[in-house]
Parts: C-alpha cells; structure tokens; sequence
C-alpha cells in the first residue's frame, strides 16, 4: 500500500501514555498510513513497547536516537518519512479517528493549503474542548494557539528548513514552524472539528517554565521572524524608518528593540 501520510511520534518519558496514542494511530479510519516512533534517549521502557506495536502492524515504524530535544526528534522523523503528508503527534496525545481522512481529501484538492488542522479536547487534569478558531495572523504573532498535531505537506517542511533545534528552551517549537509557514504562499485550513484529544498534565513541559525561560524562547522566535511582525504592524515601525535615515544604526536592532517593548509578555 502506498503511505500518503507519516504520522511523527518523538518519545521522551513516554511509557505510561504511548500504548494510547498508538492504539487512537491504529484506529483511523484511513488506511495509507505509517506510524514513526522515535526514541529520543529515552530513559523508561517505551522501547518494549514500541517494539510489541511494530509486531502487531509493520506500519509503525521504531528508531532510536541519542537525545536532541523535540525539534531534533521530530526533524529525524520527517526525514524517514514516506508520506507526501506529515502528522506530527505527541506521544501522550491521540488523534481521532476521522482527521487523517478528512485532512488529506482537503490537501489532496486545494493546492494552495499547506496546513490542516482543528480543535481538540482536552483530557486529563482538563476536562473541555480547546477551540482553535480560524487561522488569525495577529493572534499567531501574538502567541502560539494552534497545537502541532495538523496535518501538513511534507514539501513544508523542507522549504523551511524543519523545526527550530537551538531554542533557549524547548518547547515552542510549533510556534516557530507556524511562523515560518507564514512566510510561504501556503494557506491554514481550519477544521471545525475535534481532530485530536490533548493529554492536560500539571507535569507537562510548558507548565514547568518560569517567566525568564519563557520571555527567553519569545525573544528568540520574535527576533527570528521580525518581518511579519512589521509587515502586521507597519504602522508602528514608520518611526524605525526615520531613524534610520536619521541615524547611522542598524535598522534591524531598532526593530528588535522596539519588538521586545511592544510585545513583551
């Protein structure tokens, strides 16, 4: 059968939460599809099994690899990917039964989406739906809001260069790769449904950050992508214009500047 779609699973820790991502994986309603797990170092017993799901069905797929963080997991598994689609799936997550399908007949007949995806709802210590809404330029500079379980061509990834692995602090990373989606011709496509279910934990990684770690990840992705950032506000950046034709300065240090005042969270 030939593989439409790559579902990319990094492991960390992941043990006691893999067996039911895999298991919502096996569920789909589609059947074109493999299943990467990658082991980023990880420390428990997720290998035994990962290796008992490989057995079962020789659509999962097993890698193992010295730990690199998120992005470098994630980017290992795009690269063993067949599919001309990427569903990128945290292994404590579990994606629906009819996302794939739906998400794929939407790429396959609109050339110009380059990103599926929907709401979730949230289980564990949350218990409600997470409604993303429509794509929302603004809403996007401002914060990360959309999860990185969407279905996205794999020519997406390639152009821009996969996800960020040098952040401060891992972690936001789908931001990152959001933004750069943005500098691309390729449009979001909003489904409103729910696609996944989104494991709520008071352990997560995000929830252990503090304000300096976080300030730290947002002044990298804020300086990274200052551009949409002026071309989303030019009207805040007409006075950086005049100070350069003032002043001998670099105008990209008085838009960082004027970005971190602006922005700042």
């Amino acid at each position: 059968m030939h593989t439409k779609v790559s579902i990319i699973i990094p492991c960390y820790k992941s043990e006691g939460t893999l067996n039911e991502t895999l298991q919502s994986v096996f569920d789909q309603n589609y059947d074109a599809w493999e299943a990467i797990i990658v082991n980023d170092g990880s420390p428990d017993n997720l290998e035994e099994i990962a290796l008992k799901w490989t057995e079962k069905d020789n659509r999962f797929k097993y890698y193992k690899k010295t730990n690199g963080g998120l992005g470098s997991a994630r980017n290992y598994g795009i690269k063993k990917a067949l599919g001309v689609y990427i569903l990128p799936l945290d292994s404590d997550n579990k994606v629906r039964p009819e996302f794939v399908k739906n998400a794929i007949s939407i790429l396959d007949n609109e050339s110009d989406i380059g990103v599926v995806y929907g709401d979730a709802m949230n289980f564990g210590d949350e218990k409600n739906r997470w409604n993303v809404g429509e794509f929302d330029i603004k809403k996007m500079l401002y914060h990360n809001y959309i999860d990185a379980c969407a279905i996205v061509r794999k020519t997406l990834f390639e152009s821009v260069g996969g996800y960020v692995e040098d952040l401060p602090h891992q972690g936001h990373e789908d931001w990152d790769f959001w933004l750069s989606v943005m500098k691309t011709d390729y449009k979001f496509h909003y489904m409103n449904e729910v696609t996944f279910d989104y494991r709520v934990s008071n352990n997560s990684m995000i929830k252990s950050f503090d304000k300096e770690m976080l300030q730290e990840n947002i002044n990298f992705i804020k300086e990274k992508h200052y551009q949409l950032y002026i071309d989303a506000y030019p009207s805040l950046f007409n006075e950086t214009v005049r100070l350069k034709k003032k002043l001998s300065v670099s105008i990209e240090k008085i838009i960082i500047n004027k970005m971190k005042r602006i922005f700042k969270r």
